[in-house]
């Protein structure tokens, strides 16, 4: 019988698995990789398999050339019903299906470092994979369950993401205290509040524990989609107008450019019909140039590359005053100053709407700042200023500590090995 068991965090952004040894209580290694996968555009086979995971997805679709299908953000459509499958070189892939490809990458890695086949496994959700929609939220688990048995898990467990990253900080403290911690990632922001005590690493009962929990349906692709509305579609014709009739001149639908703000809106292209009408659109501009760039993105898929750039900016904002967002390729020339100031007014809807659901959460759930001993950010996002900046003004008397960003959830949910007991 296996000794081992992962603690996965499959992320929107990134997916992370920690190896824990029950026998000697400790964590072996932890990896992580984009969860991304690209499929060539004509099919052949890498390794055996006709896709490519994580970083060496991003490499084979740069040097093809940005071409073929490039899927990210899957763990975004585990709750859309509206999304039922996708198909790729003639073959069906449902949203377990794409999940799946991403988990048996991470296990097979895992699997080399131990030596053995592990079957055992905590996996990380969010609070609420849709804004708490019951319906949505348990399609969500069931889809991202199945997934983990097509991957080679049979015996899994579910633990709240937020609750795996207490657990990581619980191994650094030396008292008891309450803490709240905040985990925001690339889809959601959840939060938890708990009382850690380092006494109890590793307990079998932490139910008495668990305070509270909440989430709201907002992370760093919200952030990104909001800076590609705001400063990137201009560059691809958001106002470009064309004469509809003549002497009538209108401005092209503002909704063509919603949809290449998000990722899993930019299949809406794919259509004959809707292909058509931009072809008229540019025509009818006088074939206006930015417009044309709309056409080259589409055409040569072009989304990912261009919001590597919109990330970068992101990034460079974090700790600095300003940045340049810059994009250049197949005639698109983006090359714009962007001050943290602009940057923050840009996302500051999102933030406010993680205040004030912050605010909702504590109220709900009685929680008086005063009752917080400490505040424990962690995800990718929790790094962006804005984000800091709101739970330092928000509590200024409780210390803030973050842990290892990219990794924290997935070695606390390997700490949760308390779930088999139940």
């Amino acid at each position: 019988m296996s000794k081992f068991l992962y603690g996965i965090d499959f992320g929107t952004t990134n997916s992370a698995l920690s190896i824990y040894d029950e026998e000697k209580k400790e964590i072996v290694d932890t990896i992580s990789i984009p969860s991304l996968i690209y499929f060539t555009e004509v099919k052949s086979f890498v390794d055996g398999e006709s896709h490519i995971v994580g970083e060496k997805a991003i490499d084979a679709y740069l040097s093809d050339g940005m071409k073929g299908r490039f899927i990210k953000s899957i763990k975004q459509i585990l709750s859309r019903t509206t999304f039922t499958e996708t198909r790729i070189h003639n073959k069906r892939y449902t949203a377990s299906d794409l999940v799946t490809l991403i988990l048996k990458d991470l296990k097979a890695k895992a699997d080399e470092i131990i030596g053995e086949d592990c079957h055992k496994a905590i996996i990380g959700r969010p609070v609420f994979f849709d804004d708490d929609n019951t319906m949505k939220d348990t399609l969500a688990q069931t889809r991202l369950k199945k997934a983990a048995e097509s991957a080679g898990f049979t015996d899994v467990r579910f633990q709240f993401e937020p609750i795996g990253a207490a657990f990581a900080y619980e191994k650094t403290i030396t008292k008891k205290e309450r803490v709240l911690v905040a985990d925001l990632g690339g889809g959601t922001t959840d939060f938890t509040f708990l009382i850690l005590d380092p006494d109890k690493v590793g307990s079998k009962d932490r139910k008495n524990d668990m305070i509270a929990s909440g989430g709201i349906y907002i992370g760093g692709d919200s952030l990104d989609s909001a800076f590609m509305w705001d400063r990137g579609t201009p560059y691809f014709g958001k106002n470009t107008l064309y004469e509809a009739t003549p002497g009538k001149v209108l401005n092209v639908p503002k909704s063509l450019f919603a949809n290449i703000c998000t990722w899993d809106k930019m299949n809406f292209f794919n259509g004959l019909k809707i292909q058509k009408e931009i072809e008229e659109y540019y025509y009818y501009s006088g074939n206006d140039p930015k417009f044309k760039n709309l056409i080259t993105l589409i055409e040569n898929n072009l989304g990912y590359s261009l919001f590597r750039s919109i990330e970068k900016t992101k990034i460079e904002l974090s700790d600095q005053p300003n940045s340049t967002f810059a994009y250049s390729n197949m005639e698109i020339e983006i090359d714009e100053n962007i001050s943290l100031e602009q940057y923050n007014s840009i996302i500051e809807k999102d933030i406010n709407k993680i205040d004030t659901y912050l605010d909702q959460f504590m109220e709900t759930y009685k929680i008086n700042p005063a009752d917080i001993d400490c505040l424990f950010l962690t995800g990718g996002t929790s790094m962006v200023s804005a984000v800091q900046n709101l739970f330092k003004s928000k509590f200024p008397h409780i210390p803030l500590n973050s842990g290892d960003n990219f990794k924290s959830v997935a070695k606390g949910l390997a700490y949760s090995g308390y779930l088999f007991e139940n």
